[in-house]
């Protein structure tokens, strides 16, 4: 694994290259593994360097060796507004916008912005920053990526609500893990490095138990791994070669079983560095005059949760659900069809329906793979 020193340096040849931002997400498996300390300490290093850097917005909740760090680094104030009677304070875009340093320290990723500010999320606003030729160095925690939403609450059982979508992960030009072992955390915990006294007990009752943190740890392991694995694909062979695979996620109504689809299509996708889609068929009994506005919310949310991972929306409306998915398939070369698992056992449902019989039957001449999604 290379050292810090290296890292810095090839982060710093990244910043000479382009005139895009580029941009570094550094990720951990939970609070207080010590993805800021690491920022902080790269920023000294850039510093050091010659590169105009600047803390654009930095969480230090009050730790002690964190805020030792922010001793001697430029500092862009942060935009204070009223809301709800509180004042707050935000990332300050358009200073940033203004000041033009080559590198800016934006912390809290999946941050949800103070309603009225020009993006709903930071994450949009560091694109809008990369846009703009400034670099940006990040970080953010496993639980709040998009597509590992359910995966990490069947670990904590607690649904995380501020996440980004798996391509922005995917936009960085590279992604270090932050990595303690669940021991190490605990003791940092117990130790008052991460949170108050008064919060440690709770702490360790609920999200930091040994096993939780192992198996978040391994979420981030592999999700580092697997980014690290498609830039070195993409660096080493720049052709269509390695996007051979085409997924389609086909969805109904039901909110859950679409999300699931969605979700587990999108790393499926990320994995071979795939374009994917999703497909809707629209059947007449759910048409927008007959179809409950509660699904109709359902799909409309599913939709954007969708082309946030990245994928095309297709609806189609017809009766015929087999055909038309066999039809969309072919004429996009899609490679892998992705489907829930039936309520109903597969058996029973090719019994009484014929939808699966005829997509089965259909795809038993052709290449495409079908994959049900548990």
């Amino acid at each position: 694994m290379p050292g810090k020193e290296e890292t810095v340096q090839h982060f710093l040849d990244l910043i000479k290259k382009s005139k895009r931002g580029k941009f570094k997400i550094y990720i951990g498996m939970s609070a207080g593994v010590g993805k800021t300390y690491r920022m902080l300490q790269e920023a000294h290093a850039l510093l050091k360097n010659g590169i105009d850097i600047k803390i654009g917005y930095i969480e230090t909740h009050q730790r002690k060796e964190t805020e030792a760090l922010l001793v001697g680094l430029p500092q862009i104030p942060r935009r204070k507004l009223f809301y709800k009677g509180k004042e707050l304070e935000e990332l300050d875009v358009a200073a940033i916008m203004q000041l033009r340093p080559e590198v800016v320290i934006i912390d809290e990723l999946a941050h949800t912005n103070i309603e009225g500010s020009k993006n709903e999320k930071r994450w949009q606003d560091v694109l809008d920053i990369l846009d703009a030729g400034i670099s940006v160095i990040s970080a953010v925690n496993i639980q709040h990526i998009e597509s590992l939403n359910e995966e990490v609450k069947k670990i904590t059982g607690i649904e995380v609500k501020e996440r980004i979508p798996d391509s922005v992960l995917n936009l960085a030009d590279e992604v270090v893990n932050i990595d303690l072992t669940a021991d190490e955390l605990i003791s940092r915990l117990k130790e008052g490095k991460i949170y108050t006294s008064d919060k440690i007990a709770a702490a360790l009752k609920n999200f930091f138990q040994s096993e939780h943190i192992l198996q978040l740890r391994e979420l981030a392991l592999k999700e580092v791994a697997s980014q690290v694995e498609r830039k070195v694909e993409t660096e080493v062979i720049k052709s269509n070669a390695l996007k051979h695979e085409r997924f389609l996620a086909c969805i109904s109504s039901n909110e859950h079983t679409a999300k699931t689809v969605i979700r587990k299509t999108a790393r499926l996708a990320n994995y071979y560095n795939s374009k994917w889609y999703v497909l809707y068929v629209q059947t007449p009994k759910e048409s927008p005059e007959r179809i409950p506005l509660d699904k109709q919310r359902h799909l409309i949310n599913n939709f954007k949760i969708a082309t946030e991972l990245g994928a095309e929306i297709i609806k189609v409306s017809n009766n015929n659900i087999a055909k038309t998915i066999i039809e969309q398939s072919e004429e996009r070369f899609i490679t892998t069809i992705c489907i829930g698992k039936p309520h109903l056992s597969l058996f029973r449902l090719i019994l009484v329906t014929n939808v699966f019989n005829e997509l089965l039957k259909k795809l038993s001449s052709s290449k495409i793979d079908l994959v049900i999604l548990s």
